[in-house]
């Protein structure tokens, strides 16, 4: 095992989907045999933003667990954890607090970015304002090295660093570490409509448990070049997301490349390269499905594994707080 790894940014808000496939999944099921691993489920997080619909948060923590087990991250190589389970998360968030100034939470561009998405105006959580400090306090509590994360989350690293320098100079003592951001070689994948994000609140998403048929019905409804209105028209493959989800995920890559010779050539119907995309992503996902409903009939033993594995967490977190009191001086048990 050469590092830690923590895993932040899963919001049990709903189950995961393919840009969450390739964005860090697939990171996750290679680091586990290379790295001491931690997965977290961010339900603390989830709330800043969903606080009057707690029961959708709690009720989604076991369906994102059994996406993790469906994709073959192995609970006997990863500890999963949740995070409203691990007390020192919390207790390091107000500590670190101190440390950050509101104007460079407010010049975070993650969180720039969110609040408009989410259309918050002036009435924006205390609680999402300052997830970029709470996400910082999940990745140190364990000390983790390595952070897999979308593209989008490089400044959520950026400040977690940005505190852990400022802690370390400030109390004179090298206790907390700095995370690598490990970005996977897709870090973005657009949603069905060709939206440059995928994502569950711009309903454009494939998700890992939909079925064949819902499948089926996604891929056919595609973003494609909405200029290639006839078989015989010459096609784009620039921005045509099917094109896109075909490098990613089809292995015969050069099939492909003749998919797309022939469109931008003229005489390749969208229904033709669609349905080749279906084949691939059935043939890929298909054995994921079935895995994940074979979790599904047992949930108290994916519960079971979720508890066992915070209560790990709570182990190394109180060594962590140990060091952190003790170089600021909050060790009132010394005297």
């Amino acid at each position: 095992m050469k590092k830690t790894v923590v895993l932040t940014g899963d919001r049990p808000t709903g189950p995961l989907h393919l840009g969450h496939y390739v964005g860090s999944l697939l990171n996750r099921t290679k680091l586990q045999d290379t790295h001491e691993q931690f997965v977290m489920i961010a339900d603390m997080q989830a709330l800043t933003d969903n606080a009057d619909n707690p029961e959708k948060v709690s009720n989604h923590i076991f369906e994102v667990a059994c996406d993790y087990l469906a994709v073959g991250i192995d609970p006997q190589k990863t500890t999963f954890f949740i995070q409203s389970m691990i007390p020192a998360i919390a207790e390091l968030s107000v500590m670190y607090m101190n440390l950050v100034t509101v104007a460079r939470v407010q010049r975070n561009p993650t969180v720039k970015t969110e609040i408009q998405q989410k259309g918050f105006g002036q009435s924006i959580p205390v609680g999402f304002f300052v997830y970029p400090i709470h996400q910082a306090a999940d990745i140190t509590v364990v000390k983790a090295q390595v952070v897999p994360v979308g593209e989008d989350q490089l400044p959520m690293i950026e400040q977690t660093n940005e505190i852990v320098r400022s802690f370390n100079r400030i109390y004179k003592k090298e206790v907390l570490v700095e995370a690598q951001a490990l970005i996977s070689q897709c870090p973005r994948l657009p949603g069905i409509d060709g939206q440059a994000k995928m994502g569950k609140s711009l309903n454009n998403a494939i998700y890992l448990k939909d079925s064949a048929d819902e499948l089926a019905k996604k891929v056919r409804s595609m973003y494609t070049d909405p200029h290639h209105i006839r078989v015989e028209d010459s096609g784009s493959i620039e921005g045509n997301t099917v094109f896109t989800y075909l490098d990613v995920f089809a292995d015969d890559k050069t099939h492909v490349q003749a998919l797309k010779d022939h469109y931008q050539k003229g005489g390749l119907g969208d229904m033709k390269v669609k349905n080749y995309l279906l084949e691939v992503l059935e043939a890929k996902f298909a054995p994921i499905r079935e895995r994940r409903k074979e979790f599904q009939k047992d949930r108290a033993q994916v519960m079971r594994m979720l508890i066992e594995g915070s209560e790990r967490v709570v182990g190394v977190s109180l060594k962590t707080m140990a060091e952190v009191k003790e170089a600021m001086g909050l060790n009132y048990s010394a005297f």
